[in-house]
């Protein structure tokens, strides 16, 4: 589980700086949920592995996160969300 959040938050990332792009921010209506997905499959990871093999899942949960909150201000700066 730790790996695949961990890519899973490395593709949220890329996908949110193509979506900085100007006329591509509407891939952040697409990247949020995906980085959301993302941030529970971490959380399952961190519930349920041993303390000494979180370190993968904790990374994909923090980029997940970072991956939403970049997006939800972006969309809001942009008008997309109100």
């Amino acid at each position: 589980m730790g790996v695949i959040s961990l890519i899973w938050g490395i593709v949220a990332l890329l996908w949110m700086l193509l979506a900085f792009i100007p006329l591509l921010g509407w891939g952040n209506w697409f990247m949020i949920p995906f980085a959301v997905i993302g941030a529970l499959i971490a959380a399952v990871g961190v519930l349920f592995t041993r303390e000494q093999n979180r370190g993968r899942a904790k990374a994909g949960l923090a980029l997940n996160i970072v991956a939403i909150v970049v997006g939800v201000v972006r969309l809001s700066l942009g008008g997309g969300l109100i």
